[in-house]
């Protein structure tokens, strides 16, 4: 129930944000027209971080057809939105992998744990997206970074045990991925806002 709600209030944030970008910030008010902000705005982050995938930030972002015409907030909260879709989606897999019966114990068990550790990233989304939307983007940013942890740390239990191969690395990878994007614009977003 709390995805459901949380991706209707995102929705309705991410339109408030494309109908009124923010006076004074010419970060957030790109003229669209002239610039493609989100091929502007994978190439800065890529060109940022050695980490930082542009063809993972473009294809992701170029799925939402409004990336082409938001602005830097738009694009953070469809980063964000992205990443609670990867994490709900994650969490009905881990269920179904646990059901499956064809997990060894030391499996199930780092199934479990990542199990919470995406029920967690859920309300630390919804944590980042309202410090976001308040405007305190350090808060956002711990927030979004504490969600990337939870991919790394859920990775990281399947290999404890030598042989054992996580079957999350692509749902860890790309949450990862999904929240190094939102980070990258609210980082771009919180120095903005400093000058």
């Amino acid at each position: 129930m709390k995805n459901i709600s949380f991706s209707s209030l995102a929705l309705c944030f991410l339109f408030f944000f494309l109908a009124t970008p923010t006076p004074g910030n010419s970060i957030s008010t790109l003229d669209a027209s002239t610039i493609d902000i989100t091929n502007r705005t994978c190439r800065k982050c890529a060109e940022d971080s050695k980490t930082f995938s542009y063809d993972f930030c473009i294809s992701s972002l170029q799925t939402i057809p409004v990336s082409h015409v938001t602005n830097l907030h738009g694009l953070a909260i469809i980063g964000m939105e992205l990443a609670l879709e990867n994490a709900t989606n994650t969490i009905s897999t881990i269920k179904y992998l646990q059901t499956c019966g064809t997990l060894d114990s030391f499996a199930l068990a780092a199934l479990q744990d990542c199990l919470e550790l995406y029920e967690d990233t859920l309300v630390t989304i919804v944590d980042a997206v309202a410090a976001f939307l308040t405007e305190h983007y350090s808060v956002a940013e711990v927030k979004v970074s504490a969600v990337m942890e939870a991919s790394t740390t859920c990775e990281e239990g399947f290999s404890e045990k030598k042989g054992v191969v996580s079957p999350l690395t692509e749902e860890n990878n790309n949450l990862f991925q999904l929240t190094d994007i939102a980070l990258c614009i609210i980082h771009m977003l919180s120095l903005a806002a400093c000058k």
